[in-house]
């Protein structure tokens, strides 16, 4: 017998069984005189019983193993059935319940995929509504402290007043600077954040970056420098604004994580087709549990000492949001004590 036989196989042995069967009986009765009709009339019964049966089994199983598949598929697919693809005939040659069985299995592969993601966005949401109720709660809060005290008195006090408003101004400025960074991931993730594709010589805006950054490294002791090799002037193609933003960030970061006298460099690397990236410092590093994770809204590895040194907690999200704009990739190594690299690729010019 065969091991996955169709319903044209299995009705074909079934009838031949039933054949033999009827065969053997006639035979027998034919043999012991009490079947009054020639030799060649019981074959002729035996092949027509034979084809009887094997129309008979054909159609049951068409219409056993129709319905029954019918069934499965009002149960795994979304969307109702053409009348068109209601009404097709089942072909008896095929493996139907092979087939079957193998779209089953995909179907709950997909499903247990669509769940595990389901569950991962659920995950997500709930963590990134906890971050960002906690990122907005520490200003609004500082801002009304701030406030009620110049009202219950504190503004007709010269020591505090000008200095409360300050503080107030400057906590009113980080919630803004939220809100602008939320509004840009969004425009990106909407796709509404057109990118002006252009070529540029990275060398030279990485070297603009410095200069901006000069007087903010100066003020934390770290230096800025090309890696040995660097020199060279690798144009790219990429919207040049935002690849600014991006080691604008990247720099920022270095510096306000870095060690007092330690430094930050650049290095360019040339991958055939496209150049890599890459902004090292030697700070305090990132611990290893952290790595997957640095890249996510409002994530911060050592949140008292990130939010004692500003930013929204979006800057690495906006950056990874911008490079995936690209059809590029960003990654980060580190070590604690020892420092970080983030390498991101661009497409060469």
């Amino acid at each position: 017998m065969l091991k996955n036989p169709t319903p044209q196989q299995i009705a074909f042995f079934a009838s031949l069984w039933i054949a033999t069967a009827l065969l053997v009986i006639l035979v027998i009765v034919w043999g012991i005189g009490s079947l009054g009709m020639p030799f060649w009339a019981i074959l002729v019964f035996t092949g027509l019983a034979f084809g009887a049966s094997n129309l008979a089994i054909i159609y049951y199983l068409k219409k056993y193993i129709y319905r029954k598949i019918k069934l499965i598929y009002k149960s795994i697919h979304k969307h109702k059935l053409r009348p068109a693809e209601k009404s097709t005939a089942l072909d008896i040659r095929s493996d139907i319940i092979d087939d079957v069985e193998k779209e089953v299995a995909e179907w709950a592969d997909n499903q247990a995929q669509e769940i595990a993601e389901l569950k991962s966005w659920q995950s997500y949401r709930r963590r990134f509504l906890g971050d960002i109720s906690h990122e907005l709660k520490t200003p609004i809060f500082n801002i009304q402290g701030y406030l009620e005290t110049l009202l219950d008195g504190g503004i007709d006090d010269e020591k505090i007043n000008h200095l409360y408003l300050e503080r107030a101004a400057k906590n009113v400025e980080r919630l803004n600077t939220i809100v602008e960074d939320l509004e840009s991931i969004s425009r990106m993730e909407s796709g509404e954040l057109m990118l002006e594709i252009q070529s540029f010589d990275i060398h030279t805006l990485a070297q603009e970056v410095f200069e901006d950054l000069e007087i903010k490294a100066r003020k934390n002791n770290v230096e800025l420098l090309f890696k040995p090799g660097a020199d060279q002037h690798y144009r790219v193609k990429a919207d040049r604004e935002s690849i600014r933003q991006v080691l604008t960030n990247l720099i920022h970061n270095s510096i306000k994580y870095g060690n007092t006298g330690g430094h930050t460099k650049i290095g360019f690397y040339d991958m055939d087709k496209y150049i890599l990236v890459e902004v090292a410092d030697n700070g305090i590093g990132i611990p290893p549990e952290h790595l997957d994770r640095v890249f996510d809204r409002f994530y911060r590895v050592d949140k008292s000492r990130s939010r004692d040194r500003g930013g929204s907690g979006l800057g690495l999200s906006i950056v990874k949001h911008i490079i995936e704009g690209h059809k590029q990739t960003i990654n980060v190594r580190s070590s604690q004590d020892l420092g970080s690299t983030f390498g991101f690729t661009l497409e060469k010019a």
